[in-house]
């Protein structure tokens, strides 16, 4: 009988985390995100692999970050791509970046998410372009 108890809780172990966890089809890279943005004519300036700083006090879990900058909002102003190998990770992020816009205006900031995808984006863009960056990455 414990045997069985065991191989139960074992499967429904296995079977929950499998669920937590995004499938290979679905899963996208931060690669295919910035070339959604260039090829729908979206304000993409240079690129770069996100660091260490590039996560500030926020929870690095990403399994790949590119930080890129949009020129039409100045210097250093753009946003993040993060790509998450599951969803908890990705909502946690989210929340970070979502709780902090709440705290203070100066702090605001646009987040999409679209399957193992976060996008974090500069408050100061106007709704209408952020709208289009979000049609972009749902697209994929």
């Amino acid at each position: 009988m414990k045997k069985y108890v065991l191989i139960i809780i074992i499967s429904l172990i296995s079977v929950t985390l499998i669920g937590c966890g995004f499938s290979e089809e679905n899963r996208l890279t931060s690669e295919e995100v910035v070339e959604a943005f260039t090829e729908a004519g979206l304000d993409i300036g240079e690129t770069r692999e996100m660091t260490e700083d590039d996560y500030g006090l926020g929870p690095m879990k990403a399994e790949e970050g590119t930080r890129f900058l949009i020129t039409s909002l100045g210097d250093d102003n753009g946003g993040r791509i993060l790509t998450y190998k599951n969803e908890s990770d990705l909502d946690e992020m989210k929340e970070y970046y979502d709780s902090m816009s709440e705290e203070a205006d100066m702090l605001f900031s646009w987040t999409m998410k679209h399957k193992n995808v976060l996008v974090q984006i500069n408050g100061a863009l106007p709704e209408e372009d952020y709208n289009e960056y979000k049609s972009a990455l749902e697209g994929l």
